[in-house]
């Protein structure tokens, strides 16, 4: 079993060529899901409306069902792995730099607090809310046809809307922060993003603290409080997602994840590759059905 290495990958699957900036599903019922894990390189809006499924989410394992809400970051891990015959779902695509064109603030979509679990959220909404939600993707579906002077203009705004819809489903569901809270949260949300976009080159949490102009010390206390983990834990986390994505690709050998990974050798990488899943990367391959 292949892991798609991106969601074009994935989408492709479907015979769909998603090139552009965005992409909004029919909400047909689908009859046929890849069986490989993909790793997602857009932002991501799912709303369950009708039937079962499971799927595993960063390897942890969800079953969602009617009025269940799925938004997810850039570098989500997602597997389908069961769905009822009549699961249908609602879906949008987007990519970030189409979204905050003209806007001051790269931070506007994190600081809405869409993703409480690192880089998803999963809950279960009211019908209500589900509606609504449902009636906003129909509109951008049926503005996004028409190609107009101010087409791309609206589909932003409708989009904003459809997120801001979304944190206030998900703010119910949590406590709102202090402001004192949201700048310690912002500052997570800027490691975290520089852990996904250097983890293959840097993995010291000097890197980062120096990135973010603060001192290790800071760093370390900052992301203990904001998340309950160790700026290392964080790191190997994500680190050990990349391994994932790398492993499902057949192409590359392990001692070339290994190298493409920073390690000085092939048993350094499966020794930490252990330590987190308590089985070593081939037999990760063997388990998974990876033909290499």
């Amino acid at each position: 079993m292949v892991t798609y290495e991106n969601l074009h990958d994935t989408l492709s699957f479907y015979s769909i060529d998603c090139r552009q900036s965005y992409y909004i599903s029919s909400g047909k019922p689908i009859f046929e899901f890849p069986a490989a894990s993909f790793r997602m390189d857009y932002y991501a809006l799912c709303i369950c409306t009708a039937g079962e499924v499971s799927v595993e989410i960063d390897h942890h394992q969800y079953k969602a069902d009617a009025n269940s809400i799925l938004v997810a970051a850039p570098s989500t891990i997602v597997k389908f792995l069961k769905t009822s015959p009549d699961f249908m779902m609602k879906l949008l695509f987007f990519d970030k730099n189409f979204l905050i064109k003209n806007i001051s603030n790269p931070f506007i979509i994190e600081k809405m607090n869409l993703f409480t679990r690192g880089s998803y959220s999963l809950v279960k909404t009211t019908p209500k809310n589900s509606l609504v939600l449902q009636n906003l993707l129909n509109y951008l579906k049926k503005k996004s046809r028409k190609q107009g002077k101010f087409t791309e203009e609206i589909v932003r705004a409708i989009i904003f809307n459809l997120l801001l819809e979304t944190a206030e489903i998900l703010e119910t569901k949590h406590s709102i922060a202090s402001e004192k809270e949201e700048g310690k949260k912002d500052l997570y949300l800027k490691f975290s993003q520089l852990i996904r976009e250097n983890i293959r080159q840097q993995r010291t949490v000097q890197f980062y603290a120096d990135q973010l102009c603060i001192s290790n010390k800071y760093l370390i206390e900052i992301i203990k409080k904001t998340s309950g983990k160790t700026p290392h834990e964080v790191i190997n986390e994500t680190l050990l997602k990349e391994a994932y994505v790398m492993l499902g690709n057949p192409d590359l050998t392990i001692s070339e994840i290994a190298f493409e990974l920073q390690f000085n050798s092939t048993s350094a990488f499966g020794r930490f590759f252990k330590k987190h899943t308590a089985i070593s990367p081939s037999e990760y391959r063997i388990t998974e059905n990876i033909q290499s």
